[in-house]
């Protein structure tokens, strides 16, 4: 007999679900086998109508094998992943009592959740294509949004689509891809293909997505995009939730370090976007389950970068680059594990080629979780790397990061400039701010004009100061700390190539951006931005060339 098993990946936390899973005891090493290849299928020509029926029949037999295993009792996994937008681990699993989430909450109780987990940098397309394709965005070349003309190095670079493609998977998205170019990345199955941040298509997620798993005979991959928690931040639509939660009700995010009614609000109304996404999510899964597809499924859920809020989306603090990150596969990793180990969203892509059998390529530098969560002693990375580059032309602020089980270091590459984000914030958003953050007690307010004009080296201790208020990279006693961290970086940008190690690059790009900054108000001008960055910036052009 056959056993059908399926992932499930949500984004704006990790979730995996996998029901029913292997006995790995008997079998470790049969866990995930790769497919055979396709048989080979003849018709003579004077059978030519027998033979088109034949055919017909043998490809239904062959979708339905494409799923099974070479040794019985085995088949590959079918992929949901669920990603949401602009929201970091703010969920009630994860600690915020005021956020309602009873899905994601029930979720996480059946399964591991992880308590770090990252992006490799807080921007949307950013975000979306280093999971789709495995790479740093320094590495893989979408550094800013797809909407303002940042792209891929190569449209045929190898990715998450093609390499499931490849081995028989049926792929789908739903919700927005928001990588440049899309077509290197040829889903077999495409809806809702808009942002959606009226949320006026809410209604068609869950139902897309019961197509296209009911209609699916083989494993298959499909990606789930939700608008929320985007802004604008709608309180509440079509009844949801059924009780919004005002600025009565809550208090702002600790990480401003900040509280004001208007900030209070903001904070309310972000969580009404979350309990609406719970919602969301609790509708698809009722239509996996009433599939018959639910005890077969691996269920991830992540965020795509932290809250569009002050020191969060756009910037490199714990606000904008950790995300919440729950797996769920009963019988195989238990129930209620909570994680403390450093895990990012380039995790994903070797995680799924594992599961599907796909052998690992070795320029990933992700790494699977499945070893780890199946209890095998892994000797786990010990340094966590994000970076930052712009988001729009609007906020160019180059920046690297790592962090270890306690401290983190930033490196602002422009050291001594106006962080152009700062500005682009808090006027954007939060108008008449600047009065309540001249009137902050220490060490907010130093906190607030260090993220202004950075210097170069930003040092915390996360352990005692997790909301990054107090830089320590010039106290003499953390000195050994600084050399270390900053050691780890440069090896970490040497052995992945990362461009700005060349200044002359960093000012290249500089000068690019500012040559379209030619509206009245001095902002960027979309039509007149002009980018040749893909053809400096890459220095490997051959390593990627086959998909």
């Amino acid at each position: 007999m056959f056993l059908n098993q399926s992932v499930i990946v949500l984004a704006g936390g990790f979730v995996f679900q996998w029901n029913e899973g292997l006995n790995t005891k008997s079998q470790p090493q049969k866990r995930f086998p790769v497919m055979p290849a396709p048989r080979a299928r003849t018709a003579h020509w004077w059978w030519l109508g027998l033979g088109v029926v034949l055919s017909a029949v043998m490809s239904a037999v062959a979708e339905q094998d494409a799923g099974k295993a070479v040794a019985p009792g085995l088949v590959r996994p079918n992929i949901l992943l669920i990603v949401s937008e602009d929201n970091g681990p703010e969920l009630g699993c994860y600690g915020e009592p005021s956020v309602k989430t009873p899905v994601l909450d029930a979720l996480a109780s059946k399964g591991v959740l992880f308590e770090r987990a990252y992006v490799p940098q807080a921007g949307c397309s950013q975000s979306r294509a280093a999971l789709l394709t495995g790479l740093y965005p320094h590495q893989n070349g979408q550094i800013g949004l797809a909407t303002w003309k940042f792209r891929l190095y190569h449209d045929n670079t190898p990715n998450l689509v093609r390499s499931l493609q490849k081995a028989g998977y049926r792929t789908g998205i739903i919700g927005k891809l928001h990588v440049s170019p899309a077509s290197a990345f040829p889903f077999d199955f495409k809806e809702i293909e808009s942002s959606n941040f009226s949320r006026n298509k809410l209604g068609k997620y869950a139902r897309e997505a019961g197509k296209f798993i009911n209609a699916s005979k083989r494993p298959f991959f499909l990606s789930v995009n939700y608008p929320d928690a985007h802004r604008p931040f709608i309180r509440e639509i079509g009844g949801i939730p059924e009780k919004p939660l005002t600025g009565d009700d809550v208090k702002p995010l600790s990480y401003f370090g900040l509280d004001t009614p208007e900030l209070r609000q903001e904070t309310a109304d972000y969580y009404n976007c979350m309990s609406r996404l719970d919602t969301q999510i609790g509708e698809l899964l009722t239509v996996l389950r009433k599939s018959g597809k639910l005890s077969n499924t691996l269920v991830v859920y992540i965020g795509d970068h932290g809250a569009d809020m002050l020191r969060g989306k756009r910037t490199s603090y714990e606000g904008g680059v950790r995300i919440p990150f729950i797996l769920s596969w009963a019988g195989r990793w238990g129930a209620g594990r909570r994680h403390l180990e450093l895990v990012s969203t380039l995790d994903l892509m070797p995680t799924f080629l594992h599961v599907a059998g796909i052998p690992q390529r070795k320029e990933l530098p992700g790494r699977s979780l499945v070893p780890l969560l199946d209890g095998e002693a892994v000797d786990w990375r010990e340094y966590l790397f994000t970076e930052f580059h712009l988001h729009s032309a609007h906020n160019y602020y180059p920046q690297r990061t790592v962090r270890d089980d306690r401290f983190k270091l930033i490196c602002n590459l422009m050291p001594g400039t106006v962080n152009p984000g700062y500005e682009f914030t808090h006027k954007r958003f939060f108008k008449g701010l600047d009065r309540v953050i001249a009137a902050a007690k220490e060490p907010v307010r130093s906190a607030y004009l260090r993220m202004r004009s950075p210097p170069e080296y930003e040092l915390y201790d996360l352990k005692r100061d997790p909301y990054e208020f107090e830089n320590l990279a010039n106290d003499p006693e953390y000195g050994g700390v600084l050399q270390k961290m900053k050691s780890e970086l440069m090896r970490w940008r040497r052995s992945t190539g990362d461009p700005l190690l060349d200044r002359k690059n960093i000012l290249r790009l500089k000068s690019e951006i500012e040559a379209c900054m030619t509206n009245k108000d001095g902002s960027p001008n979309k039509a007149r931005l002009s980018l040749s960055y893909p053809e400096y910036f890459f220095r490997n052009r051959n390593e990627f060339s086959k998909p």
